[in-house]
């Protein structure tokens, strides 16, 4: 199988349960999973039916009840966290609906972080690049609380191309935004994806925004419809 047709990241029959007072919640239901390299993909589903949950196990940030992950050709489900922090940083990057910038460190230092922890050659200069790329290369010695909320997820954005992962996960990258704010952050999101090739995994309620993704997939009550 060819390097831009084999599979980067899958899933076989995830289950993930919790208890609560009414017993035993089935938050997501025996779900299996393909993406190939380079591919873009929409999650979508109604508030509650799972999708965030789904991103968080894709990725390593949380466990499932049952069911097994490969991502980048290690079984992440048999890896303690330690072990699933490494493969994240090796090749996972993330932007979330809450920015999750560090409000001690400027833009700079943040997108700086992640090369830094990678032991990138040259971390300033390929930060400078990147924040240059969405536009913010006059702001980078501006903390998060100095900028605005598109600044603060164009920052996000720099932060998680700038190490260049295999995988992107954003999970209601836009949920803060304005709409004329939110598409224009989204542009650069598919700008930065196209240009370097990353494979994306998007969770939306956005039925627009998830059209821009080479496939889509809904989730309805922790299945698959």
């Amino acid at each position: 199988m060819s390097e831009t047709t084999s599979e980067i990241l899958g899933a076989e029959r995830l289950t993930k349960q919790v208890s609560s007072p009414e017993g035993t919640l089935t938050i997501l239901d025996s779900v299996s999973l393909s993406v190939r390299r380079g591919e873009s993909l929409a999650i979508v589903g109604a508030s509650g039916s799972g999708k965030s949950t789904l991103l968080g196990l894709l990725a390593g940030l949380d466990t499932p009840s049952s069911g097994t992950v490969h991502l980048a050709g290690t079984e992440i489900t048999a890896l303690d966290e330690d072990g699933r922090a490494g493969v994240r940083a090796a090749h996972v990057g993330f932007v979330f609906q809450s920015f999750h910038l560090l409000g001690g460190l400027t833009a700079l230092e943040n997108v700086m972080l992640p090369l830094e922890l990678a032991g990138a050659m040259d971390p300033r200069g390929t930060a400078r690049a990147v924040l240059d790329e969405v536009g913010l290369a006059a702001r980078v010695g501006h903390y998060p609380q100095q900028l605005s909320g598109g600044e603060q997820q164009r920052v996000a954005l720099a932060r998680a191309f700038a190490p260049r992962p295999s995988v992107l996960f954003a999970d209601e990258p836009t949920g803060n935004l304005d709409a004329r704010t939110g598409a224009r952050v989204i542009d650069m999101l598919f700008s930065l994806n196209d240009a370097q090739r990353t494979t994306l995994v998007l969770v939306t309620h956005d039925p627009a925004l998830a059209q821009r993704c080479g496939r889509v997939v809904e989730i309805d009550a922790g299945r698959f419809i």
